[in-house]
């Protein structure tokens, strides 16, 4: 506790503050924030449902955005004041208390730094992400689900309400495909870069001679679609099958036909919603993410990015972007940025935001080549 130079170590972090606070212009912030809240306390708002949500959503990022950075302010004050106590009363636990903090805002300030840094258009959206089994049998099907609980997991420990849309369940075990939306600002900029192929070696507990498998899964991640979007579908383009919706090993759910599958005929493109109470409940949600898919197409044609999308990905060897290797050595690895985790359990517990910072940084290095 002694090596420690908290004047320097907080001059520090107020400085790095200080970059943040002029990148993200928080006087703009606040200025958005308040004529958002002036709209959202008219008392016509509602008049028009799809405003209404454009609006409280818009008001709902900006007050997280603004959250965040005043937040840390007032923990870089009271860390100098904890510091201050501390060395007055000459108080060990205090001095303690002092070093766990100054880790945390440091982390904190970190994961602020890297936010900063999305700046794509959809960046600040909601996410829609669809994670489908590769390669690899019932061992992928597994590792779907393990990914699918991963990804909430990382949602519930950073607060961000999530919401399952679809699951197909395989007939041994796991899924076949699910999606989810996570419902905060930014989260389709942070997840993007989770998009891709993942990779699971491990001794398969389906395997009764206890042999090594490899398995892959895809992940896709999109911008939620939002009203003003204007991504306009014909029903023409739509084919539309209705079905029952069930569980695991074909138990039903529901004894209607509510689920919804929507194919998009010219892109190929389908959609499948089971998870709403209602076959039209279930159509709106499958419409909204069929949008998201095709509004990503639209930017990435408007860009002429030569990349394919996070659903193309053929989920199989060559194609990886992190690998989780169980056996024989236990590491995670991201072999685009080369951050790894030698605890398996915990990434998979939804302790991933180091991989996506690393992530996110490695992304924005490329795009200033």
């Amino acid at each position: 506790m002694a090596d420690i130079d908290f004047s320097a170590e907080i001059a520090a972090l107020r400085h790095t503050y200080e970059s943040i606070e002029a990148v993200s212009d928080i006087e703009q912030i606040r200025a958005d924030v308040a004529e958002l809240s002036k709209e959202a306390s008219a008392p016509d708002l509602w008049d028009d449902p799809a405003k209404g949500q454009q609006v409280t959503s818009a008001l709902s990022r900006k007050e997280t955005e603004l959250g965040r950075l005043t937040s840390l302010y007032a923990r870089i004050d009271d860390l100098d004041v904890t510091v201050e106590l501390a060395q007055e009363a000459d108080d060990a636990d205090l001095h303690a208390e002092a070093v766990e903090e100054l880790q945390s805002i440091k982390k904190s300030l970190s994961q602020l730094e890297t936010v900063t840094l999305l700046s794509g258009e959809y960046d600040e959206r909601e996410a829609v992400v669809t994670i489908r089994a590769g390669a690899g049998g019932v061992d992928a099907s597994d590792f779907t689900l393990m990914l699918m609980r991963m990804y909430l997991r990382w949602a519930e420990h950073n607060g961000y309400p999530a919401k399952v849309m679809d699951t197909s369940y395989a007939e041994e075990a796991g899924l076949k495909s699910a999606t989810f939306e996570i419902n905060a600002p930014y989260a389709f900029g942070t997840l993007s870069v989770e998009a891709g192929t993942h990779r699971l070696v491990r001794i398969s507990p389906f395997d009764n001679q206890g042999r090594r498998h490899t398995s892959f899964a895809a992940v896709e991640v999109v911008p939620l679609i939002e009203s003003d979007d204007s991504i306009e579908i014909p029903e023409t383009e739509l084919k539309i099958d209705v079905f029952r919706s069930s569980g695991p090993g074909g138990q039903h759910v529901n004894t209607t036909d509510s689920a919804v599958r929507m194919t998009h005929i010219p892109t190929g493109i389908v959609v499948s919603m089971q998870n709403e109470k209602s076959q039209i409940q279930n159509r709106a949600a499958a419409l909204r993410v069929l949008q998201s898919r095709l509004l990503l197409i639209r930017k990435e044609e408007e860009e002429a990015k030569k990349k394919e999308l996070a659903g193309d990905v053929k989920a199989s060897w060559g194609d990886q972007m992190r690998s989780y290797v169980l056996n024989p050595y236990q590491m995670v690895k991201d072999l685009r940025t080369h951050h790894e985790e030698g605890n398996p359990d915990k990434v998979f517990d939804g302790e991933i935001n180091d991989f996506i910072d690393a992530g996110i940084r490695w992304r924005a290095e490329g795009r200033h080549e």
